[in-house]
């Protein structure tokens, strides 16, 4: 599917605002891989892709990630990871997205995961710091992102647990993970 296409077909998935947050990701998706060395045309189709599904009705993503039969276990967390599994599918399924890294960016945008990518850690940070953010050490992070990416995603997964411990919700092991990968890289 063409570029204007993929965009007009996904922004009728999703409220105005949450459109506005999209292109907040396309955009920094594209920031972030031009200065760390991803492929920008691959993140920016990541970006667009990420909340695809994020205003589907809970049954419909249930449907399918159980349909993909592949990451069934994020169902039993909470259901805002959901809609990052189920677009990863969608993306595949209705918009014939075949790249399998720019899915994994898709599917683990929320989460994060080991041995993220290096798309997958762009998308992952340009999700959280995009300019509509707004939450306590977002600025901090976003800091970090002009010069140290690996500094940032550590920021962002230590901010990310912080509010879940916080709010008292269960974290999703694929998070933990993540962040514990990345301390034990080099620095």
């Amino acid at each position: 599917m063409e570029r204007k296409a993929l965009i007009e077909a996904v922004r009728t998935q999703m409220p105005e605002r949450r459109w506005q947050h999209t292109e907040g990701v396309m955009q920094t998706s594209i920031v972030l891989a031009r200065r760390f060395g991803a492929e920008p045309e691959r993140a920016e189709l990541a970006a667009i892709l990420h909340d695809v599904a994020k205003f589907w009705p809970v049954e419909r993503m249930r449907e399918a990630i159980v349909e993909e039969n592949r990451y069934t276990d994020v169902l039993a967390y909470d259901k805002e990871l959901w809609h990052a599994h189920a677009g990863a599918y969608a993306a595949g399924r209705d918009y014939d997205v075949r790249d399998p890294e720019v899915l994994d960016a898709i599917r683990y945008h929320t989460s994060g995961r080991e041995r993220m990518s290096l798309l997958e850690r762009v998308v992952w940070l340009a999700d959280l710091i995009e300019p509509g953010r707004n939450f306590p050490g977002v600025e901090q992070i976003r800091t970090l992102a002009e010069h140290d990416l690996r500094g940032a995603l550590i920021e962002g997964f230590d901010t990310t647990i912080a509010y879940l411990l916080a709010k008292k919700k269960r974290i999703y092991p694929l998070t933990v993970l993540a962040r514990n990968d990345l301390m034990t890289e080099g620095g």
